[in-house]
């Protein structure tokens, strides 16, 4: 039978404490309202401001260097809001001053003083930056790595049985987590449902769109059955002009091999075909997204048999400054060549690094193939 812990405070410490008014009100100010944890950290920096003034004035500046205060700004200007952090500040500069006015002014270096102005400024932009986000402290960064999260677990290819094959490699510019290209995908039994989408533009710039529309397409994605109209429409309602949208929807059955692709402004589909050898380009195309409020799509249906593969995969392959198209397709479709002998599972980042090097795009490739 387990007991309780013993309370930190005595029962008759804490009934005599509890007849102090002041201290009384003191807790339940530092307890009162939603900001009562800025509010005392506010209070905690604040008293630790004028601590390392007083102590470095009376005591040593070399055990307590005023240098110290460099640090308790930052920290401000990471967890206050605005109106709290110059509060702050204020402390601060009267730490200061009062080193200064007992030591005299040579005890506050120029040095010391550009970092100090340094730090402020950098710590006010970064709490203006909060304040228009509406988050506190460091809240804005972890939303921003819940969304890289959800996007990544969004691009993943769903669970295939053991007789299919599939590989996702996504490249973003400038190793940024956030890029123009990506993934929607779902199965529901024996049919798969692929999307690849390129958002114009190229890393974070492109990002904050391809956060929005990953969402809405992954939404339509199996829950309509004009996927590329479906999303054509949605973009078409949308006010302003944002750049365009291209993507390739793939529609397989597991069961029988059979595929339907549809494509809108996006660069051809290849099929690897096992009894030839070779990569053939797919036929299928479309109107970019959001130009035309009707979407009309020219498919292209075929049948996966054992050993072919699809490849699916953006621009940033194939599109290079001074370089053509269909230069850059060609060079795709001999670069697929090396997949062979390693396997298209090995192979498919090896491809995407070979492609890419040389340019900084977003790019993003799909393997899908029958062993």
């Amino acid at each position: 039978m387990s007991s309780r812990p013993a309370p930190l405070i005595p029962p008759r410490l804490r009934a005599l404490l509890v007849r102090v008014p002041f201290l009384v009100q003191a807790v339940r100010f530092l307890r009162r309202g939603p900001l009562a944890r800025e509010r005392n950290l506010l209070l905690t920096l604040t008293v630790l401001a004028l601590v390392i003034g007083l102590l470095a004035a009376r005591v040593s500046t070399e055990w307590f260097s005023p240098s110290l205060l460099v640090l308790v700004t930052l920290v401000g200007g990471l967890q206050l809001r605005v109106r709290n952090l110059i509060k702050l500040l204020g402390a601060v500069v009267v730490a200061l001053g009062y080193v200064a006015f007992t030591l005299g002014a040579a005890s506050i270096g120029v040095g010391l003083m550009v970092t100090i102005g340094f730090t402020t400024v950098l710590a006010v932009l970064m709490a203006r930056t909060r304040g228009k986000l509406g988050v506190q402290g460091l809240r804005g960064d972890a939303m921003l790595l819940e969304l890289r999260d959800r996007l990544r677990s969004q691009g993943e290819l769903p669970e295939l049985p053991k007789d299919w094959g599939g590989r996702v490699v996504l490249k973003q510019a400038g190793g940024s987590s956030f890029g123009g290209d990506f993934l929607v995908s779902m199965r529901d039994g024996d049919q798969v449902d692929i999307a690849l989408v390129d958002v114009s533009g190229k890393g974070v710039d492109a990002g904050t769109r391809a956060l929005l529309l990953s969402g809405t397409f992954g939404g339509l994605l199996g829950s309509v059955d004009d996927f590329l109209p479906a999303c054509n429409s949605y973009l078409h309602r949308q006010r302003g002009d944002e750049g365009f949208v291209t993507a390739v929807h793939v529609r397989l059955d597991l069961a029988t091999g059979d595929y339907t692709i549809t494509s809108a402004g996006h660069p051809p589909v290849v099929k690897f075909d096992a009894g030839t050898g070779n990569w053939e380009v797919a036929s299928a195309k479309g109107v970019v997204l959001g130009v035309v409020p009707d979407l009309h799509c020219e498919p292209e249906s075929g049948t996966l048999h054992k050993g072919d593969a699809l490849l699916l995969y953006t621009d940033g392959l194939i599109e290079q400054p001074g370089r053509d198209i269909d230069a850059g397709l060609d060079k795709l479709l001999g670069e697929a060549e090396r997949l062979l002998p390693s396997g298209f599972r090995d192979g498919a980042r090896a491809l995407v690094n070979a492609m890419a090097s040389g340019h900084n795009d977003d790019c993003a490739l799909v393997l899908i193939w029958r062993p």
